[in-house]
């Protein structure tokens, strides 16, 4: 008697993408996170942030439970609305695995209009893309720190020197260096 081993299912689940935004105040993850595991949903990829003092969350969230089931979950975070959660299925797509390297892009500098967009504009124009950004504002000090993908045959120190001069128009610095390949 031949034994055929049992497989999980071969079809891929679905993916939702949630946010919560508002009001911050002390248990939203743990609630949010609760009432998603009690779907059967399983969180692939978050982040979460403080914006100035208003909570900023997205999660991507893996199972087959319509958008409608999580949104009904998720409600109660809204009911007293200071929080507005939305949910949408997003494609289930394969990620091509691309040849590059990881750099870590640091801006700071007095704040003014245009920092961002001037600076990433030379990642954009070397095919780079931009994985993670994180900026600040801490008094009239601005900080942006990226983590950057760059194709393997992109010009690393042109995109250095198109960086820095960016930078030094609006009076910033710049420093633009390979990421740690310890760090995940």
């Amino acid at each position: 008697m031949s034994h055929t081993p049992t497989h999980p299912s071969t079809h891929p689940s679905t993916l939702h993408a949630v946010t919560v935004l508002g009001h911050d105040r002390p248990g939203i993850i743990a609630e949010t996170t609760e009432r998603l595991a009690g779907l059967g949903l399983n969180l692939e990829d978050s982040t979460m942030t403080l914006l100035r003092g208003h909570f900023a969350m997205m999660l991507v969230v893996a199972g087959d439970v319509a958008d409608e089931t999580i949104r009904a979950a998720l409600e109660p975070l809204a009911a007293d609305g200071t929080l507005s959660v939305t949910v949408r299925e997003v494609p289930v797509e394969e990620t091509a695995v691309v040849a590059g390297t990881s750099w870590v892009l640091t801006v700071h500098g007095g704040d003014r209009p245009g920092i961002v967009s001037a600076v990433v504009a030379e990642v954009a124009r070397v095919g780079g893309n931009i994985t993670d950004l994180t900026t600040r504002l801490a008094g009239d000090l601005y900080l942006l720190v990226a983590e950057i993908a760059l194709p393997v045959d992109a010009d690393e120190t042109g995109l250095e020197a198109a960086i820095t001069s960016a930078a030094a128009t609006l009076g910033v610095g710049a420093s633009l260096r390979p990421a740690d390949a310890d760090a995940l």
